[in-house]
């Protein structure tokens, strides 16, 4: 059963042909959301989540996609994003497609089972380089044949590219994951930091952002925005208010909206699963 599932009442499981299927899948969990291209308007999200202290292997992946009578459907467009903590970014007039694994082993270690998989940016104009399940990917394809898994930092910094232009200075993005966090610092149209990190508790991700604000000179009186696994007043938000004047809680933003079933939900929860409509 879906720990989470909205739907407007105008949903129609025979019109997929004009909506827009966009997934996140992963060890820590399986979500989606449907766009209506027609109105441009969202109009579903379901999202799964597994046990306590326990995982989706890909053979739950492969049940999920097989019961729900919405993902057996074919559609205008299909996303797929696919979190992962690891991953390299390399200047687009330095890429080489015939490197990437290279880029990414220099940085990490792979693991057995896994492929390596390139998404261009644009803002930086570079290359994303992460790995992830090579069955979980064969998964997607032979549901949605030609899906391009996106890497969650891909439609992270598209959201991130639309909303700072309209801050003066730095623009600071946490975005938390089950067992890692991103975080992203623009200054003006320079990127000054993107990195992950793993994190046991609450301290973990203070003790590492806080490290970074400090070597960057950033002072209390920036603002802070907060996306995934957070939520307001929550002990993550109350801490980090304790240490930076604005915490912000990101809200999606393209030309779209939502329906109104969604008026109550935590937007920023799947900010990169609404967001990847936007990226190309």
């Amino acid at each position: 059963m879906p720990f989470l599932e909205l739907f407007d009442e105008t949903l129609d499981i025979n019109s997929t042909e004009n909506y827009e299927l966009s997934l996140q899948v992963s060890p820590d969990g399986f979500a989606f959301c449907l766009l209506d291209t027609i109105r441009n308007k969202f109009v579903l999200i379901r999202a799964f989540e597994p046990d306590e202290n326990k995982y989706f292997n890909a053979d739950r992946i492969n049940e999920i996609l097989k019961q729900d009578d919405f993902l057996t459907r074919r559609y205008r467009k299909v996303n797929a994003v696919m979190p992962a903590p690891k991953f390299t970014i390399v200047p687009a007039p330095l890429f080489d497609p015939g490197k990437k694994d290279d880029y990414f082993t220099f940085n990490h270690l792979t693991s057995e089972g896994n492929t390596i998989i390139s998404n261009k940016l644009y803002d930086p104009d570079s290359f994303l380089v992460f790995s992830v399940s090579r069955q979980v990917v064969e998964i997607l394809s032979s549901f949605h044949p030609g899906v391009l898994p996106y890497h969650q930092v891909k439609p992270l910094l598209n959201h991130i590219s639309h909303s700072r232009k309209s801050i003066n200075g730095n623009y600071i993005h946490l975005h938390v994951e089950r067992e890692y966090f991103n975080l992203i610092i623009f200054d003006h149209n320079l990127m000054k930091f993107c990195n992950s990190f793993k994190y046991r508790n609450i301290t973990d991700i203070l003790y590492f952002a806080l490290n970074v604000f400090r070597n960057l000179g950033i002072s209390q009186e920036e603002t802070i925005h907060l996306s995934g696994l957070t939520e307001k007043y929550d002990d993550l938000s109350s801490n980090f208010s304790l240490y930076i004047r604005n915490v912000k809680f990101a809200e999606p933003a393209g030309n779209f909206t939502f329906s109104y079933v969604f008026n109550d939900s935590a937007l920023h929860r799947y900010l990169n699963l609404y967001s990847v409509v936007n990226c190309e």
